[in-house]
C-alpha cells in the first residue's frame, strides 16, 4: 500500500491549487468531468461505509481521481474503514489525499485571552488523510451505504422540477436571459424550449438558484460584486460549482455554464492558494442547502 500523506497543510493548498490552475489553463473546468466518456454516471462521492457525502474541494479531488483512474464507483474508504468492514486495500494500491479543514484555539491563546480579558482567537488548520476507492479493495460486503444508484433517466426531469418547486424561490420563467436579482430576490430564466439542449434549462436553473442561496436571509454570502470585478468572479465560481454539485446529485451531467469567466477564475486562484478551497466549500454549503429541500418539502423564504 502506498500512502500519499507526507506533506504539510500549506503544501496541500499549493498542490491542489496548482492542479486547478493547470486544468483552467488547459480550458478544462474541474467541476465538469467527461462522465459519458468514462462510462460512469455523474454523482457525488460518498464514504462507502457511512454513506456520507464528501464536500468542498474533496469533491473535485475525488472526481478527478475517478476519471483519471477509470473507477466505476464513487465510493471511498480509509484503510482502517476497509478493514473494519471485513475487507482490505490491495497491496500496492495508491491512495488519494483529501483534506479536512477546521479551527482550534491553542492553549497559549486561551491563556493569553484569559489573562487579558479578550476573546480567544482561533487558528485554522488543514488535516490531510488518505482514502481508497472501493475498487481498490477486496473482501468488502456486497452492500455498502455509500454506493448509490443513479436516478433512472425518466425520473431526472421530474426530480429537478420537484426540487425547484420545493425551494419556494420566486422563480420566474420567460425572461430573455437567466439571472438572479438579489434585492427583489428572484430568479429569472428563459423558457425551457429556448435551450438547444433541453436539460440545460435545469443546469441554468440550479446555477441561478446557487446565487439565490447567497441571499442575506439564507447563507449570507457577499453578493455586492459587479460584472468584471473580483467579487463577481468569486460568486460566479460558487454558482458554477453549486450547479455542478446539485446536477451530479440528480444524475444530470454538469456542464460549462460560463466558460468566459475562466480568465477571472485563473486570476483568483493564482493570487490566493486558498481561493478554490473557499469557493468549493461555499458551493457545497449552497448545494446542501438546495438539496435539503428534497426532504423538507419546500418553504425557502
Amino acid at each position: 500500500m502506498k500512502r500519499n500523506d507526507g506533506a504539510s497543510g500549506a503544501s496541500l493548498y499549493d498542490q491542489v491549487t496548482q492542479r486547478i490552475i493547470a486544468e483552467l489553463e488547459a480550458g478544462r473546468l474541474p467541476w465538469v468531468q467527461p462522465w459519458d466518456k468514462a462510462g460512469l454516471a455523474a454523482g457525488l462521492p460518498r464514504n462507502a461505509g457511512t454513506g456520507r457525502g464528501y464536500s468542498g474541494i474533496n469533491i473535485l479531488i475525488l472526481w478527478a481521481t475517478v476519471i483519471e483512474r477509470g473507477y466505476g464507483r464513487q465510493a471511498w474508504l480509509t484503510y482502517r474503514q476497509a478493514e473494519a468492514l471485513g475487507g482490505h486495500v490491495r497491496k500496492g494500491e495508491a491512495g488519494t489525499t483529501i483534506c479536512y479543514a477546521d479551527r482550534f484555539t491553542p492553549k497559549s491563546e486561551r491563556e493569553r485571552a484569559q489573562s487579558q480579558g479578550d476573546e480567544a482567537r482561533q487558528v485554522a488548520f488543514l488535516k490531510r488523510f488518505t482514502v481508497f476507492n472501493v475498487e481498490q479493495c477486496d473482501g468488502l460486503p456486497e452492500t455498502l451505504a455509500g454506493i448509490v444508484a443513479p436516478l433512472p433517466e425518466r425520473e431526472i426531469v421530474p426530480a429537478a422540477e420537484a426540487l425547484i418547486e420545493a425551494t419556494g424561490a420566486d422563480f420566474r420563467i420567460g425572461r430573455d436571459r437567466a439571472f438572479y436579482a438579489p434585492e427583489p430576490d428572484f430568479v429569472a430564466v428563459p423558457f425551457p424550449q429556448l435551450y438547444r439542449v433541453p436539460i440545460d434549462f435545469y443546469r441554468t436553473a440550479f446555477h441561478e438558484l446557487g446565487h439565490w442561496t447567497g441571499h442575506v436571509s439564507r447563507l449570507a454570502r457577499d453578493l455586492s460584486g459587479r460584472f468584471g470585478d473580483a467579487f463577481y468572479a468569486r460568486e460566479e465560481l460558487v454558482a458554477e460549482m453549486t450547479s455542478a454539485f446539485v446536477c451530479a446529485e440528480l444524475s444530470i451531467e454538469p456542464s460549462v455554464r460560463h466558460a468566459d469567466y475562466i480568465g477571472s477564475w485563473l486570476d483568483l486562484v493564482r493570487e490566493d492558494n486558498r481561493a478554490i478551497f473557499r469557493a468549493a466549500s461555499q458551493a457545497s454549503k449552497a448545494a446542501d442547502y438546495l438539496l435539503g429541500f428534497r426532504s423538507t418539502g419546500g418553504g425557502g423564504q
